[in-house]
């Protein structure tokens, strides 16, 4: 069987030092191996270097490997990374047990390196057709940026996040202004152009990997701004709306002007247990009906 070499990474945790360098031995020509002894650091190793999968020993001094697989499932950053669990205990009701906690494999040792290097190989193709379907559901078919579901999971998952560094969350809403008379005097094929180049010039107007724009249905769109205060996000919601403006795209049939424009309303929280995500869209929403009354082509927000 070959093992091609890649980049995609283990991350072992065994608490012996033997088990861990004959792992590495292992896994090493052909993956980047991570590793650690204790149980109680693997979520922030987790964080840090993303691993593709974990190989994860049960019996440990500090906390035992079904503890932390039962935290890392917990966590929506790392629930879907693969564990298999490495131990002595070979009995029917452990493997049932780390199973049931969402291992996706358990190896008893001593070890085969045969046998790890198929487990491994064949877990993590696998994780690669997942990641590659779980990516496609969550872009818009049309422009290819992230759809309304990629939006709802980041916002919220931004929501928990910045709530825990109790750092601010920004949101702006963006409506192309009159687009339903662009299409019906440009026809569809056209406002579909116009939409790919919106959404296109929007997403390349962010700075930071870490924000993200989406297509909130037809033709609004929605960028979230984590750890983001008030004041950058409407410099950002400018930059944008003039981004769009000088496209110059022609529209003859907009009320706001002769070419294609965009609406947008800005809001942001301290997220607490009152600051939900619907408490944030709601608040960006409010300033962007604003905007649409106040004669479009503009950035509105909620003065502090």
């Amino acid at each position: 069987m070959n093992y091609p070499t890649n980049n995609q990474k283990v991350l072992i945790v065994d608490d012996s030092k033997t088990n861990v360098q004959i792992l590495t031995e292992i896994l090493g020509p052909y993956y980047t191996t991570h590793s650690t002894h204790k149980g109680s650091e693997v979520l922030d190793l987790a964080a840090s270097i993303k691993p593709d999968i974990i190989l994860l020993d049960v019996i440990m001094p500090d906390i035992d490997g079904y503890e932390v697989c039962r935290q890392l499932k917990k966590e929506s950053d790392f629930k879907n990374i693969p564990v298999i669990f490495i131990s002595a205990m070979d009995s029917e009701i452990d493997e049932a047990k780390g199973l049931q906690l969402g291992a996706i494999d358990y190896i008893t040792k001593p070890v085969s390196p045969a046998i790890v290097m198929a487990r491994v190989k064949n877990h993590l193709e696998l994780k690669t057709y997942r990641d590659l379907l779980e990516k496609e559901s969550l872009l818009d078919g049309l422009t290819g940026i992230p759809n309304r579901r990629n939006f709802d999971l980041f916002l919220e998952n931004e929501m928990k996040r910045c709530k825990r560094d109790e750092k601010p969350v920004a949101l702006l809403l963006i409506d192309i202004d009159f687009f339903k008379f662009y299409n019906d005097n440009y026809g569809h094929l056209a406002g579909d152009d116009c939409l790919k180049l919106v959404a296109k010039t929007l997403a390349s107007s962010t700075n930071r990997t870490g924000d993200l724009v989406a297509r909130y249905g037809g033709e609004e769109f929605a960028c979230i701004l984590p750890a983001t205060d008030l004041e950058a996000a409407i410099i950002l919601a400018e930059k944008m709306r003039m981004a769009v403006n000088n496209l110059k795209i022609p529209h003859n049939f907009s009320e706001a002007a002769q070419h294609l424009t965009i609406s947008m309303g800005a809001a942001f929280v301290y997220p607490k247990e009152n600051a939900s995500s619907e408490f944030l869209i709601n608040k960006a929403d409010d300033m962007l009906y604003k905007a649409k009354n106040k004669g479009r082509n503009r950035v509105e927000y909620e003065k502090q």
